[in-house]
């Protein structure tokens, strides 16, 4: 299992392992590219009824994206380039024809939680841990997609919470906020989800993708555009000495440009 991203089909289940286990999971390109890749067989095969990610080991689902990557950044046009390769990846997830299900353990935080939050269903077992603590360690921000997505899932009381304050719900509390369909064991999860599974797939798939896609256009019908946000964000003084202090562990003073 040395793949940084590894697809296995059980019977009409295509199931995607997110395999970093020692960086707990954080995301490469090449992963993101292997997910769309992973999406485009679920929707093409029609023997294949159900879509489940997870991530390797019990530590995390996934714990955002690699931050080494964010050293390449140069200015603003680079934050704008990532959010709208982050946003077609989240599209082409959201939009597979058939159910999907994040199967979740431990740290489901960053580009993590809006990788669950387009999955239709979300189980985790009571180690999930879910934010987007940017605030407090990178100071980037998100699209606008993600931000509508965390405020169709909580709320925006609890969104601006999760961001400001920029902790981690635990997962008791990410359940009952509406966010997580059931809550498990970590004996249970692999039960759950296939039990999830196996009766997903006995249902009317034409069916299932009318709801899916209605819900997607209603959250998509008055998404406002966000990219100056994103803009000057990720051009900050800020942004770009947090990174690299992220990465070296030490100390960093926010100073607002």
């Amino acid at each position: 299992m040395s793949e940084e991203l590894i697809t296995t089909r059980d019977g009409a289940v295509l199931q995607v392992v997110f395999n970093r286990p020692a960086q707990r999971n954080a995301m490469t390109w090449q992963m993101y590219d292997g997910l769309v890749e992973g999406c485009r067989t679920a929707e093409d095969d029609p023997g294949i009824r159900v879509l489940v990610l997870r991530g390797a080991g019990q530590e995390a689902f996934v714990a955002g994206t690699d931050i080494a990557q964010f050293t390449e950044f140069r200015d603003g046009s680079d934050g704008v380039a990532y959010e709208r390769r982050m946003e077609a990846v989240l599209d082409v997830l959201e939009s597979v024809r058939v159910p999907t299900i994040a199967a979740i353990s431990g740290y489901c935080v960053g580009a993590g939680i809006a990788l669950a939050a387009v999955c239709d269903l979300r189980v985790s077992t009571t180690t999930g841990r879910f934010g987007v603590p940017v605030a407090r360690t990178l100071g980037n921000c998100l699209s606008m997609n993600t931000y509508s997505l965390l405020v169709s899932h909580l709320g925006p009381a609890r969104a601006k919470d999760m961001l400001l304050r920029a902790r981690l719900f635990d997962a008791t509390e990410a359940h009952a906020a509406g966010f997580l369909t059931e809550l498990c064991r970590p004996d249970e999860l692999d039960a759950v989800v296939a039990g999830i599974a196996e009766r997903l797939s006995g249902h009317a798939p034409l069916t299932m993708w009318a709801a899916k896609e209605a819900v997607r256009r209603l959250r998509l019908a008055a998404l406002p555009d966000g990219e100056d946000l994103v803009r000057t964000v990720f051009g900050s003084q800020d942004f770009h000495h947090g990174v690299r202090a992220f990465l070296d562990k030490a100390p960093h003073h926010w100073q607002g440009r």
